[in-house]
């Protein structure tokens, strides 16, 4: 048996990306908009063309008027006065219904136009124009004044008329048909029949001037549906940022107050959680420590040392965890006040230091001499110090080295360094590492395991002071954590303060040390 395919686009593609899906969806809309349209465009763009066309008409008619007048008065020359008033009067007339037509489509409704029956009215009344301002080339001809004349002067007019319909009526295609065939087709009947050289040419010029502004119109209208398409893509791309934007705001309202949700349930656990320990570290201290006499058996203290130590565990492990809630959520408020870094890192290192040589690593300390303290909260940076010298110590393996530094940095701000000869960290691995309970593939394989709350604590605490946070490691040689404060924290000493009339003095004493160093 074989499988039938599929007729289902979720079959055919299951894994296709969402914007190919949007587009041919956007495009399968557009082919269905097209084909129950009776122009083969889109309803929205049939409207908008004819909305231009109607615009077109209504604001160039005076000028058309105003043109009609000054060729009915130049006729004057070869027709009698009363039959180019009687032209004129029928180009005005064929105006007229135009502009009629025009103003009614543009104050009606959109959603009450019937589109087809309006292109109807405009095709008919541009016909009928069309006749109309065609009718002089009869008269024209009929006089024939002046041998080549009235070729000349019918041959103009006919441009002007094609040229004017061409222009205004370009957003409808059918209209410009309706408006520039009448014309062309009696100017080329006319001179057909007149017979003659001239009169021939005329036909001649008059067909291919047709087809040229048939095409120039067509060009026309193409043009501005492209126009209207793009401003459509425009509209609906506005529209898909807006729905965005909107998404956005909706997920970051629900990400706050899930945020909020944590926090709390954090501080209701914490308490939970706070208040059984307490009771656990402090029997178990008193139990490791025999205060109330020695145990009966041995093994008894020792399981009393571990369950401190685990419970202690579990406590840091909390605090961390509260902690890095709180940064994130922007709620850790910081301490400040005059910080040595030199202290803080000395006094961390004093605290590790049994650790360190515990597992027989050797920390190297390096200190600037003269380092002015710094405006930053003593508990984070000591929290900052810790953390970073616990993952050395512990990703550090037995007789390897820590290299601790403090010092300036060059735009005069303060760093200190923490650089250990462990099995560094893979580059890929790096985002993964400062993420909240991330952890190194190869350091866990190296080393004990931890919760993964240390880099991140330490780099929310640095951005907190406005620092900045840098981590370099390469496998099997090392990693280096350097943390720095801006130089807007460190606290310059200020100049004396100079007593009172101490200046005055001193200019009065100028000349007497000057004289005495010149005798």
């Amino acid at each position: 048996m074989f499988d039938l395919p599929s007729d289902r686009a979720s079959d055919r593609r299951p894994n296709e990306p969402p914007e190919r899906r949007r587009a041919v969806t956007a495009k399968l809309r557009a082919e269905r908009e097209r084909l129950t349209s009776s122009s083969g465009v889109r309803p929205a763009f049939d409207l908008e063309l004819a909305r231009i066309y109607a615009q077109n008409r209504l604001s160039a008619a005076v000028v058309a008027l105003a043109l009609a007048g000054v060729i009915a008065a130049v006729a004057t020359l070869w027709i009698t006065p009363q039959a180019a008033a009687a032209w004129l009067a029928a180009v005005t007339l064929g105006h007229a219904l135009i502009a009629l037509f025009a103003r009614r489509f543009l104050r009606r409704p959109a959603e009450k136009l019937k589109i087809r029956a309006w292109k109807l009215r405009f095709i008919a009344a541009e016909a009928l124009n069309g006749v109309a301002w065609a009718s002089i080339i009869v008269l024209l001809g009929r006089a024939n004044a002046g041998g080549n004349t009235a070729e000349v002067i019918s041959l103009f007019v006919m441009l002007v008329g094609v040229a004017v319909a061409t222009m205004l009526a370009a957003s409808v295609p059918a209209a410009v048909w309706a408006a520039t065939l009448p014309i062309a087709s009696l100017v080329i009947a006319v001179y057909t029949l007149h017979g003659g050289a001239a009169s021939t040419a005329v036909a001649a010029m008059t067909a291919g001037t047709e087809v040229y502004f048939l095409l120039l119109a067509h060009r026309l209208y193409r043009n501005t549906l492209e126009t209207l398409e793009f401003r459509a893509e425009k509209d609906a791309l506005i529209g898909e940022l807006e729905q965005a934007k909107a998404n956005s705001d909706e997920a970051r309202r629900r990400a706050e107050e899930a945020n909020l949700a944590k926090s709390r349930f954090l501080a209701t656990m914490s308490h939970e959680l706070r208040t059984p320990l307490n009771a656990i570290l402090g029997f178990s201290e008193v139990m490791k420590s025999e205060i109330f006499g020695p145990h009966a058996t041995p093994t008894y203290k020792e399981y009393a040392g571990d369950i401190h130590q685990s419970g202690q565990h579990l406590l840091n492990l909390i605090n961390e965890i509260l902690d890095l809630s709180r940064i994130e959520a922007g709620r850790y408020e910081l301490n400040e006040e005059s910080v040595h870094l030199a202290y803080v890192v000395e006094d961390c290192h004093h605290l590790l230091k049994l650790r360190a040589k515990n597992r027989g690593i050797v920390i190297r300390e390096a200190v600037e001499a003269g380092l002015p303290p710094v405006w930053a909260d003593e508990r984070a940076m000591r929290q900052i110090t810790l953390n970073l010298l616990s993952n050395a110590i512990k990703f550090t393996p037995q007789g390897g080295e820590i290299r601790l530094k403090v010092g300036w940095t060059a735009s005069g701000g303060q760093y200190i360094s923490v650089a250990d000869t462990g099995p560094g960290i893979p580059e890929e691995e790096i985002p993964t590492v400062l993420a909240s309970f991330g952890q190194g593939t190869l350091a866990i394989k190296t080393a004990e395991q931890g919760a993964g709350l240390g880099l991140p604590i330490v780099k929310g605490l640095i951005d907190l002071h406005g620092g900045t946070f840098a981590l370099k490691s390469r496998l099997r040689e090392g990693t280096e954590v350097i943390v720095t404060l801006p130089a807007t924290r460190v606290m310059a000493p200020l100049a004396p303060i100079p007593e009172k009339g101490a200046p005055a003095r001193a200019r009065a004493e100028a000349p007497a040390a000057a004289l005495r160093r010149a005798g």
